[in-house]
């Protein structure tokens, strides 16, 4: 290659390489996407954008993993997802999350919501009861704590018999006030 050829290649890689994306750039599109769908004009949801919001906070967490934002877009691509009925995308996400960040601060409610999928929309009551269990015996403490045990009671019980329960449970409680 004479050296005619090497200066245009050298300019095309650096400018090239000057394009390239920053966090800067990929805050500041993650920003607008937001901006677009959540103003309260937007009217019904744009699920293409939506979709386009999801892949810009994975992409910023793919292009910047040691960013403090990644472990949050991720979250928030995960909680669209689940939102957008697409479980399986959300469970792989909450996955990245606890492996990649295991001291993001919202690691318990990524433990919580796999359960909650697991239990609601994929409808695999083992494998939520399990997800339940570890999430107590991690957090006991947490503020979902007692929403997990109660989703544990209530694992696979169809909306009547949840009624009839309730039901039953008032009525107990009135003819145990009207004897005191």
């Amino acid at each position: 290659m004479n050296k005619k050829n090497v200066f245009p290649l050298i300019l095309i890689v650096v400018l090239l390489a000057a394009c390239g994306t920053t966090p800067e750039k990929q805050a500041k599109k993650i920003g607008e996407l937001e901006d677009r769908l959540f103003a309260e004009d937007a009217g019904m949801i744009d699920e293409a954008g939506t979709l386009e919001l999801v892949n810009a906070y994975v992409e910023y967490a793919d292009g910047f993993p040691e960013d403090t934002a990644a472990a949050s877009y991720l979250f928030k691509a995960a909680d669209i997802s689940m939102n957008l009925l697409d479980p399986k995308r959300s469970i792989t996400l909450f996955d990245r999350i606890m492996s990649d960040y295991p001291d993001f601060e919202k690691i318990p409610h990524c433990l919580f919501l796999k359960g909650y999928i697991y239990e609601n929309d994929l409808h695999d009551l083992e494998k939520a009861k399990s997800l339940y269990l570890v999430f107590l015996e991690k957090y006991p403490d947490h503020e979902f704590a007692d929403d997990v045990q109660i989703s544990i009671e209530h694992l696979g019980k169809t909306p009547e018999q949840l009624i009839m329960e309730f039901q039953a449970r008032a009525e107990a409680e009135a003819a145990g006030d009207s004897i005191q």
